[in-house]
């Protein structure tokens, strides 16, 4: 699966994840300012959650619901070593069963499930986007 979209588009990129995603640990790498977080809020408000969606770059990890259950939304990119992770719980955040976002997930690797569903999003020269489901 391959999506190019333009930002006003981010709508239907995020469903397109949802509708790509077929395990509960959505993996989504690209560079800073690529738009992963706003692709992560606009998937959590498709979900039907009603709160408003930040980057937990300083939290680590935000914590959203709808009626029926949570989603979490990890950020890594402050972690010097993986095994940091480790110590707010990931590993039963992962297995619980709910709906986890990973951004920088590069940095934990060690510690990701064996099955998760990846996606790539790139920026092209124009500014437009391409939302890649990739192969692990």
């Amino acid at each position: 699966m391959e999506f190019r979209f333009k930002l006003d588009e981010i709508k239907a990129a995020a469903q397109l994840l949802l509708d790509h995603s077929s395990t509960f640990v959505i993996r989504i790498d690209g560079e800073m300012g690529a738009g992963k977080t706003t692709l992560i809020a606009e998937a959590v408000k498709l979900l039907g959650a009603s709160d408003t969606v930040s980057s937990p770059t300083f939290s680590l990890i935000n914590c959203y619901k709808n009626n029926k259950a949570f989603f979490y939304h990890f950020d890594f990119y402050r972690l010097d070593h993986p095994n940091e992770a480790l110590d707010f719980g990931i590993e039963e955040y992962l297995d619980s069963g709910h709906l986890c976002f990973l951004e920088w997930a590069d940095k934990i690797a060690p510690h990701l499930p064996l099955n998760y569903d990846f996606f790539q999003l790139k920026v092209e020269k124009e500014g437009a986007r391409v939302l890649s489901k990739i192969k692990i």
